[in-house]
């Protein structure tokens, strides 16, 4: 493992960190909503990181699947918060 890779690890745990500290305390259901958003992201990053460093490119499926989970996810809620006011 590279110094980049461990270094940008950290940062993904830290991001996920705050994240998950947003989803347990976020004022409101949109903020959790948000943070499970972000948190899908970051998975995203991770297994993007660990394809380039493994030079191993069979995992783009897996990115796929997340990225259209986390699209249609966001529009679901947009939706069904679009209606609610606070």
């Amino acid at each position: 493992m590279t110094v980049v890779y461990l270094v940008t690890l950290g940062l993904l745990g830290c991001a996920a960190a705050a994240t998950l500290y947003r989803v347990a305390r976020g004022p409101t259901m949109l903020d959790r909503a948000v943070a499970v958003d972000v948190m899908t992201s970051l998975c995203m990053c991770g297994v993007g990181a660990f394809a380039v460093v493994r030079d191993d490119y069979s995992d783009l499926p897996i990115l796929l699947v997340l990225s259209l989970l986390g699209f249609v996810g966001s529009v679901s809620l947009a939706r069904f918060f679009s209606g609610r006011s606070r």
